[in-house]
């Protein structure tokens, strides 16, 4: 009889060991050094929130002056790997520079916190850092991509549910363990995967990829010694897919097409021919990924028609229909295709019409009071429509104006899909808000262009903190 198949967590452990630096594409190599600044830059201006402060001085009050560990970064304490974990995930969520996948995961403000804390601890090479965060992405995201939505409306938060197996992978890859460690700490990830969804919607604070982070550490340390994790605690019948969609025969409660059943074995099927990593989106403003592209879709739409506020009649907005029901449509508490509302996709749109553009350093929450009155009429003009046959955050949009013609945009999904170069000229907006000072952060963001060449990658770690 031929031997069955190996676990889907046997092949994702037998491909990140076997990866090298060299195996990797220059989109790859390109894309890990893009999101890795993202986040150094989200953990930067997350330091001088409130959220963020509160989570390095809880860290550093209950860790401070251990003898071996890793760095909070901006602040400087050594603390325990974890806290550390923690304490970079929580600033790197407080600061809003997310990327986005499938818009319900954000993979950098778990996997880089994990990669830099492995990189410093073991004085991993730029290169080796890099293999570690290209397998992390690509573990996490092969893992969530067909299940988000489902896993979402069984009130499980997707970023920290897969986000914990995207740190640990990266942090094992980078700390240079072998298939046998990689596939236990793929194994204990699933009993330590969390986030429920509930707090944010009775008025509290999820805990959220930072104790993902803080978890996949947890794994990673069990796994050095030998722990063994199983071998088919993913696909199981009581395993992880089963555990948190209800199904492990690829069964979908939703989907962003409408699709009701996905393929488990497509999660493993071309790895390191075909790369999901590259459909990671950089989330530049801090504002709900899937109304992003509604300020520079529309901005572009009426700058290239030269369409002014007076001119516009109303406004369409086509949309994939899982962007206008929040966080789930099992029970949705943002319903977007309804009235306008200040801080929604209609708002949004009006804003790209408006101002032809958003603020980068604005925060999450900002006060109608200094909205321009236009961009608050406008809204109510704005309709927002469903649909099955348009792609995340691609919105097809149309202004009619007054004077009955009409002019569309289709976004492609992919506008915030930029190379490293351009990702650094989107961020210069960010210099004023940032703790360091605009040369240093030069010199940031020149290292992380370069870490094939950094003999030790958490250089990086030692630039967020003032020089």
């Amino acid at each position: 009889m031929p031997s069955p198949s190996p676990s889907i967590s046997r092949q994702l452990a037998q491909w990140a060991a076997a990866l090298r630096y060299e195996d990797l594409p220059p989109a790859v190599i390109d894309r890990a050094k893009g999101v890795t600044l993202h986040a150094l830059t989200s953990v930067l201006i997350g330091s001088k929130t409130a959220s963020g402060k509160q989570a390095v001085a809880m860290v550093a009050d209950e860790e401070a002056g251990v003898k071996k560990g890793a760095t909070i970064m901006t602040d400087g304490t050594l603390v325990t790997r974890a806290g550390a974990a923690y304490a970079n995930s929580e600033l790197a969520l407080a600061g809003g520079k997310f990327d986005t996948f499938r818009m319900l995961t954000h993979p950098n403000t778990a996997i880089i916190p994990a990669a830099l804390v492995a990189a410093e601890s073991c004085g991993a090479s730029g290169k080796a850092y890099l293999a570690g965060v290209a397998a992390g992405y690509e573990v996490m995201e092969r893992m969530a991509a067909e299940f988000i939505p489902t896993t979402m409306s069984h009130g499980f938060h997707p970023g920290p549910v897969f986000g914990i197996f995207g740190a640990a992978v990266a942090a094992a890859k980078t700390l240079n363990y072998t298939e046998d460690q990689i596939n236990s700490v793929i194994a204990l990830c699933a009993s330590l995967a969390s986030g429920n969804l509930e707090a944010a919607r009775c008025g509290g604070s999820p805990l959220r990829e930072g104790a993902a982070t803080r978890n996949a550490m947890l794994a990673v340390a069990l796994a050095r010694p030998g722990h063994v994790g199983g071998e088919t605690v993913l696909e199981g019948d009581a395993g992880f897919y089963h555990s948190y969609t209800g199904s492990n025969n690829g069964a979908l409660r939703y989907s962003f097409t409408g699709d009701t059943r996905a393929s488990l074995e497509k999660i493993t099927a071309n790895l390191g021919k075909e790369w999901m990593f590259l459909e990671t989106l950089y989330r530049i403003y801090f504002i709900a990924g899937y109304n992003i592209a509604h300020i520079d879709v529309t901005a572009k739409l009426c700058e290239d028609n030269n369409i002014r506020y007076q001119d516009v009649d109303r406004v369409e907005a086509v949309v994939n229909w899982m962007e206008t029901q929040y966080p789930s449509p099992a029970y949705p508490s943002r319903r977007e295709d309804g009235a306008a509302a200040h801080g929604n996709t209609a708002y949004y749109t009006a804003y790209g019409v408006v101002k032809r553009g958003f603020p980068v350093l604005a925060p999450r929450k900002t006060d109608p009071k200094d909205d321009a009155s236009e961009v608050l009429e406008l809204m109510h003009r704005v309709k927002i429509i469903p649909s099955h046959q348009m792609t995340l955050f691609g919105p097809r949009i149309t202004v009619v104006t007054r004077d009955g013609k009409s002019y569309t945009k289709q976004s492609t999904g992919r506008e915030f899909i930029w190379d490293y170069a351009g990702l650094t000229q989107r961020l210069q907006g960010v210099k004023p808000g940032l703790p360091i000072s605009p040369a240093q952060y030069d010199n940031l963001i020149a290292t992380c262009g370069g870490l094939e060449t950094q003999t030790r990658a958490d250089a990086l770690v030692k630039l967020t903190l003032k020089q």
